[in-house]
C-alpha cells in the first residue's frame, strides 16, 4: 500500500501558477498520467502529466537535462507513448518517477526554465485511452446498488446468498473501451416481445453506470496468484468509468451466462490516470456492516481491513438537448461516496481475480460495477433513480426521463478532499448518445 511522503505534502505549490488553485483537479500533489498529441494534428501519441490546466509533455521534457540517471528508461517509454511500460515496473520506479515529477514541477526546481517549453495548454490537446487495456473484467461490489436492483426482481430475496462472500464480476470487452468524449451510439439487440418473441430494435432502456475503473500494473504469471497481502503493489492507478447499459437487451439475454450486447457496445473512461500513490492521503478503514460475514483468509488482511477503502467522491451530470438549445447548465442526477457504495476493495478484487491462478497484465482494466451510496439521489444509474422506469426523473423545464434519450449527454466527476490535505481530481468522463445505426 503506498505510503505518504513528500509528494504530499500539502503546502507543495508549482511554478506552474494554474496547478496552485485550491479547487483545480490537479494540483502538484495529483500529477496523473494521460496520453495525448496536439488537437486536430497526425503527431505520434505520447504521455504528459496533467499540472493545473496544462500538461506537461514527456516527449520533450524527457530529452531536458536533471532527471536522475535511473529514470532514464521509463522516462525513455513515456516519451514513446508507451504507459504499459511503466505501469508494469515495480513499485519502487514508480515511486522515484512520481518523486522526480514533484520535484520538477515544485516551486524553486531548478528544472523550471527548461520545462516551460514543455508545457501544453489541455484547452489545445486530444487525449486517447491513456494506455493498452488488452482485458476487461467488470465486477458488481456496489452493495446499494445490487440491493435497489434485486429489488426490483426479487423483492423478499433482493441479495443472493454468494454476494457477501464472492467478489461477483465478468469479462467485458477492451476492444469497445472509448476515452471520455467520444459519442457512444445507441445499440440495437433483441427485445423482449409481448408473447416472449424477441424483437430486433434499438434499446428503449439506455443507461449509464457510475463506476470506477482500476488499471493493474505488474501482472502475474498463469497459474500463480496474487495474495491479497501483495495485491496493492499489483494496481497502478484509477480513472473514472461508465459501463453504459441497454436494460432492455439485458433482460432478455442475460440468463443464464450474463450481459453481452447489452453491454459490449461502449464504455467510457477517463482519460486522466490518478495513481494509486498519489491516492494514498485519501484511504479509509474497510469495514463490514454489523452482521455481515468476515471475508474468507484469502481477501482479508490487516492492511486492508485498516486503509483498503478509497474515499472518492462521485458525481453525475445531465446535459440534455433542450438544455443546451435554452442554454442552461447540467443538472446533477447523483452525489455519492466510493467508500459507502463499494462492498469489496480493490486489492480484493485482484486476490480474487487471480486466486484461480488467471494472470492479469499491466494495463488490464477492472470495473468496480456501479457505486450507489444508502441514501436518496446517490444512485449510480436511472435503472435506480427511476425504480426501472416507474417514477421518472423530474428536470428542468419540464423534461422527464425514465431512461436516456438521443442527444443526452452523460458526465461523470470525482474528487478526493480531506481537511489539512490538498484537494485532487480525476477530471470528467462524458459521452453524448447518438441515434442508433440503420440495421442492415
Amino acid at each position: 500500500m503506498s505510503a505518504l511522503n513528500e509528494t504530499h505534502d500539502p503546502a507543495l505549490r508549482s511554478w506552474v501558477a494554474s496547478s496552485n488553485d485550491a479547487a483545480g483537479d490537479f494540483p502538484i500533489q495529483n500529477l496523473p498520467y494521460g496520453r495525448f498529441r496536439r488537437a486536430g494534428s497526425s503527431e505520434p501519441w505520447r504521455i504528459g502529466v496533467a499540472i493545473g490546466d496544462q500538461v506537461l509533455d514527456l516527449r520533450a521534457a524527457q530529452a531536458q537535462p536533471g532527471w536522475p540517471t535511473p529514470l532514464q528508461a521509463p522516462l525513455a517509454a513515456l516519451a514513446a507513448g508507451d504507459l504499459n511500460r511503466v505501469m508494469g515496473s515495480d513499485k519502487a520506479t514508480r515511486v522515484a518517477l512520481r518523486g522526480a515529477l514533484s520535484a520538477a514541477l515544485r516551486e524553486g526546481s531548478a528544472q523550471a526554465a527548461s520545462l516551460a517549453a514543455c508545457l501544453l495548454p489541455q484547452a489545445d490537446i486530444e487525449l486517447a485511452v491513456p494506455c493498452h487495456i488488452g482485458d476487461y473484467t467488470d465486477f458488481y461490489t456496489g452493495i446499494h446498488h445490487a440491493t435497489t436492483v434485486g429489488k426490483l426482481f426479487r423483492p423478499d430475496n433482493p441479495l443472493l446468498p454468494n454476494y457477501r462472500w464472492v467478489p461477483i464480476g465478468y469479462h467485458g470487452r477492451g476492444s469497445s473501451i472509448v476515452v471520455s468524449g467520444t459519442p457512444i451510439r445507441r445499440p440495437v439487440g433483441q427485445l423482449k416481445g409481448a408473447d416472449d418473441r424477441p424483437l430486433l430494435m434499438p434499446t428503449r432502456r439506455l443507461d449509464h453506470e457510475l463506476e470506477l475503473g482500476f488499471l493493474i500494473g505488474p501482472g502475474n504469471s498463469l497459474g500463480e496468484p496474487i495474495g491479497i497481502a501483495d495485491a496493492e503493489n499489483h494496481l497502478f492507478g484509477v480513472t473514472l468509468l461508465n459501463d453504459w447499459s441497454a436494460r432492455d437487451i439485458q433482460a432478455w439475454e442475460y440468463q443464464p451466462l450474463g450481459p453481452f450486447l447489452s453491454k459490449n457496445f461502449a464504455s467510457s473512461i477517463s482519460p486522466w490516470v490518478v495513481t494509486m500513490e498519489a491516492l494514498a492521503p485519501f484511504r479509509s478503514p474497510f469495514v463490514r456492516p454489523e452482521g455481515d460475514p468476515a471475508p474468507l483468509p484469502y481477501l482479508d488482511s490487516a492492511a486492508n481491513r485498516a486503509a483498503g477503502a478509497l474515499d472518492i467522491q462521485l458525481e453525475v451530470w445531465l446535459h440534455t438537448p433542450a438544455m443546451r438549445r435554452a442554454g442552461q447548465p447540467a443538472v446533477r442526477l447523483s452525489q455519492g461516496s466510493v467508500r459507502e457504495a463499494a462492498y469489496w476493495t480493490a486489492a480484493q478484487l485482484v486476490a480474487h481475480h487471480t486466486i484461480n491462478g488467471c494472470n492479469l497484465q499491466a494495463g488490464d482494466l477492472l470495473g468496480s460495477g456501479t457505486l450507489s451510496g444508502p441514501r436518496p439521489g446517490e444512485a449510480g444509474s436511472l435503472l435506480e433513480l427511476t425504480l426501472g422506469g416507474k417514477q421518472p426523473v423530474a428536470l428542468p423545464g419540464g423534461e422527464t426521463r425514465e431512461f436516456l434519450q438521443d442527444g443526452d449527454m452523460i458526465t461523470l466527476r470525482g474528487w478526493c478532499e480531506r481537511p489539512g490535505v490538498r484537494r485532487i481530481g480525476f477530471g470528467i468522463c462524458s459521452g453524448t448518445v447518438l441515434p442508433a445505426a440503420a440495421a442492415n
